[in-house]
């Protein structure tokens, strides 16, 4: 079987952030199955182009992984400026993704795989399909139009009118369509989506990375100790910083913390960062510290050198639906999770008894359960532990990826 995959943001090798495909893709093709992904050049969380990408409209790298060959499109760099920007830079990807798909891919394919956001890339999906004559299968990595709108983003009222539709439309011509979490079904199946149209593949946690790393001779107390966070209490979050992320929430609680052990390390970059540096300045904190987006490999060691890993998202509705990916990085690790995220990742988290769930903004609750945790440090251990086995036991990718493609199996032309 050949998969032809649509992910915008595919990541980069050394390329920080979430990397569900670069690992989903990398099982696929140990199976056996040929891959080629259409995706942009264009970081979604610095809003740049590398610079070998630079004067060029399209690059292939064949072998990216083995048996997966990438082609990089063009898109505008407008993304991270404003709403237009942004706009421009899904409309852009659409159009040089839909030529690259018809005229820089090479043989024939069994199916379509793409994933969304943005939702507008399923665009692209349709018109592959009808030339190509190959079966849709679309993922739905996060309720789109709903989340733009929630967090401001998407405020046109003709737009929004038009990606209803167009999200209508999409699943109405997809043979199947994956969603990550439980709720994400329930959503779908409210819009009138067939019950039986429906998979469920969530994200899933990366074990490798982190055991590799751990066999290795690195030593986490030393690395913490190199950063200069010996004695600290430290909680590391790890992604964009973004208007949907809301980390103020975290320089607030930091605050109130001065006289504590706890410090914020932040990891990643996105159009919120420089302001968040801003505050952190202007209020003169010294207990948030930002980091630049390092590789997947690196980051597991900034992890495995922290006493919690940090999930954080903006408090709306549309956020209670989802699975956030990082904190499956922070289980494989044996990290217990400080989650400021309602809804399904709650569930998660109380299911598994591997963290602790802060009310999303609510910073007299932030700061009143991390002082209760920093009075009882020994529980963290075991929720740690916790999240591990239950993360092995429910979110193996390996078991995940042969899941998926036996999906994709069923579909294929």
């Amino acid at each position: 079987m050949r998969i032809l995959l649509l992910h915008q943001y595919f990541l980069e090798k050394d390329e920080g952030g979430g990397s569900r495909f670069n690992e989903m893709t990398k099982v696929w093709s140990s199976l056996g199955y040929k891959i080629t992904v259409l995706s942009g050049m264009v970081s979604y969380t610095t809003g740049k182009k590398p610079e070998r990408y630079k004067k060029k409209y399209f690059y292939k790298d064949e072998n990216f992984y083995d048996q997966v060959d990438v082609i990089r499109s063009h898109v505008s760099e407008s993304y991270n400026t404003n709403f237009i920007g942004r706009l421009w830079g899904y409309f852009s990807f659409v159009f040089s993704s839909t030529y690259a798909g018809l005229f820089k891919t090479k043989g024939k394919y069994d199916v379509i795989v793409v994933t969304s956001p943005p939702l507008f890339v399923g665009i692209t999906a349709v018109i592959l399909s009808l030339f190509k004559r190959l079966p849709i299968v679309f993922e739905v990595r996060d309720l789109w139009p709903e989340s733009a709108i929630d967090t401001g983003v998407l405020k046109n009222k003709l737009i929004i009118k038009m990606a209803y539709w167009f999200e209508n439309y999409i699943y109405k011509k997809a043979k199947l369509i994956n969603v990550l979490t439980p709720a994400f079904k329930t959503k779908l199946i409210e819009k009138g989506v067939p019950e039986e149209k429906i998979i469920f593949i969530p994200n899933a946690a990366d074990f490798t990375l982190a055991e590799q790393i751990q066999k290795s001779d690195f030593d986490a107390d030393t690395f913490k100790k190199e950063l200069g966070l010996e004695g600290k209490f430290v909680i590391t979050y790890v992604g964009a910083h973004g208007v949907a992320n809301h980390l103020i929430q975290l320089v607030d609680a930091a605050e109130q913390l001065q006289d504590t052990s706890v410090v914020f390390q932040l990891i990643g970059s996105g159009m919120k960062k420089q302001e968040l540096q801003d505050e952190v300045k202007k209020r003169g904190l010294s207990n948030i510290i930002f980091r630049n987006a390092v590789p997947k490999a690196e980051v597991f060691k900034y992890i495995l050198a922290s006493d919690m890993g940090a999930s954080v998202l903006k408090n709306v509705d549309t956020f209670k639906t989802i699975y956030s990916n990082k904190t499956f990085d922070y289980m494989s690790c044996k990290r217990p999770v400080f989650l400021a995220i309602d809804g399904v990742s709650r569930e998660l988290v109380e299911k598994a008894d591997c963290g602790i769930y802060v009310e999303p903004e609510n910073i007299d609750d932030i700061v009143l359960k991390l002082k209760k945790i920093l009075q009882d440090k020994e529980s963290l251990s075991l929720s740690g532990i916790n999240g591990y086995e239950y993360a092995k036991k429910h979110f193996d990718r390996g078991v995940l990826a042969q899941q998926y493609v036996n999906h994709l199996q069923t579909v294929a032309r």
